[in-house]
């Protein structure tokens, strides 16, 4: 497991209480990223009974906010802040983790794959199964507009979903536009099953 010393909040820059100890070395807990005044502003979401999809928090102002941070000011070093608790997530499945793609030009804009890095900072073994056929993106869109958007993925080159197990990874679900037209990619392939994750859900 990768460790990283952080010494002030990555959100408001105050100092951090915790920093490296023999216990965070020891245990399987990633040393704090964040502030606890700056984590008790993100709000979780409610366990659901449907095994389908997790979120783990809800998009509220401060987590809109960190997201923009992160993807669209390209502040790779925020994926950081829920390694923690992505890893408690998804360490122990045993179905393979598939990141929800980027488009090869959109990446080359934004320079990292903010789902990958994210996988990354957990230490979470994830394989490509998809790819982005189209740089339109979701964001912007009525309700009625992303339901009704035109198919956006496709299998990549030399990759059998026959009779595997799933789980999609992204970074919020809204309408779940997204998340069914990967699933339906992958099931319409021979996939056993498909879950999904997402850190957030709109």
């Amino acid at each position: 497991m990768k460790r990283y010393e952080v010494l002030n909040c990555l959100l408001c820059n105050s100092p951090l209480d915790e920093g490296v100890t023999w216990k965070t070395l020891l245990s399987n807990r990633f040393p704090r990223t964040i502030c606890l005044h700056c984590e008790e502003k993100f709000e979780p979401c409610e366990t659901e009974s449907r095994e389908s999809l997790i979120s783990l928090y809800k998009y509220n102002d401060d987590m809109k906010g960190y997201l923009h941070r992160y993807k669209f000011m390209h502040d790779v070093l925020l994926a950081k802040v829920f390694r923690h608790q992505i890893q408690q997530q998804l360490s122990k499945k045993k179905e393979i983790i598939v990141p929800i793609p980027m488009h090869h030009a959109k990446l080359k804009e934004r320079t990292f794959a903010h789902i990958d890095e994210l996988l990354n900072e957990a230490n979470i073994p994830y394989v490509h199964y998809l790819k982005k056929i189209t740089t339109e993106t979701q964001a912007g869109k009525t309700r009625e507009e992303r339901l009704n958007a035109p198919q956006i993925f496709a299998l990549k080159e030399n990759q059998d979903p026959g009779n595997k197990e799933f789980i999609l990874v992204d970074d919020i679900y809204t309408t779940g536009t997204t998340i069914n037209q990967a699933k339906r990619i992958l099931l319409d392939a021979g996939a056993k099953s498909v879950k999904a994750f997402t850190l957030i859900r709109g």
